[in-house]
């Protein structure tokens, strides 16, 4: 099996719960298939430019007009998210790591989204057939931490149906969530009592996704 970790946390472990909970995901998962390839993107090392309007014109002019010749400077703007979608067609799962940050993904995150969603890297499109997926992800797993504490289908948070709608639109439904909420020890008391929940979480989502659909660890 091939996961493609993405990590948006720039603080290290031991500060970070959301790398914690990756941590313990990873653990189970190489415990449970030792055949795992693991390819990670630490995004504070390997920071995604912001979307330009020579990207836009490389990804996009092309679907409208098939006979459209790309200038250099074009060609160079699509380096870092053709190399990024390479990785990323190769995975089976997509394992995202993140805080929340003003109640959506950060920025760095979204920015490296708006770099691989690109047509003709990871999908394609067209009148006559829609999107059609370039890649074989089967799962998306999202790794989180915040603050705050979110109820279900809370409309303060933009971050889960950012990353439901982005990736449903390439054709991935499945999106598992692992959320460790109220880590602001100052408003919430039980902060520690939340982180240990969500990793516990974290290590049965590992259990499911190694399991479920995958086939057996000698595949």
């Amino acid at each position: 099996m091939n996961i493609l970790h993405v990590c948006a946390n720039p603080k290290p472990t031991e500060e970070s719960v959301s790398k914690q909970l990756a941590a313990a995901f990873f653990g189970k998962m190489i415990e449970l298939r030792p055949d795992t390839d693991l390819v990670n993107v630490d995004l504070y090392d390997e920071k995604p430019p912001f979307y330009s309007y020579e990207l836009y014109k490389r990804a996009w002019y092309p679907v409208a007009d098939e006979s459209y010749e790309p200038s250099k400077a074009e060609d160079m703007a699509i380096n870092y998210a053709a190399k990024q979608a390479e990785a990323f067609n190769d995975a089976d799962v997509l394992v995202l790591t993140m805080p929340m940050w003003n109640f959506t993904v950060p920025a760095i995150m979204k920015a490296w989204m708006d770099q691989v969603l690109s047509p003709n890297l990871t999908f394609t499109i067209s009148p006559e057939e829609g999107v059609k997926p370039l890649h074989k992800i089967k799962s998306v797993v999202l790794l989180v931490a915040s603050g705050g504490v979110y109820k279900e289908d809370d409309e303060r948070d933009a971050l889960s149906s950012q990353v439901r709608s982005a990736f449903g639109f390439i054709g991935i439904d499945d999106i598992e969530i692992v959320w460790a909420d109220g880590q602001n020890s100052l408003f919430n008391m039980d902060s520690e009592v939340r982180k240990e929940m969500a990793i516990e979480a974290a290590t049965e989502t590992a259990e499911d996704i190694a399991e479920i659909g995958l086939g057996s660890p000698d595949e």
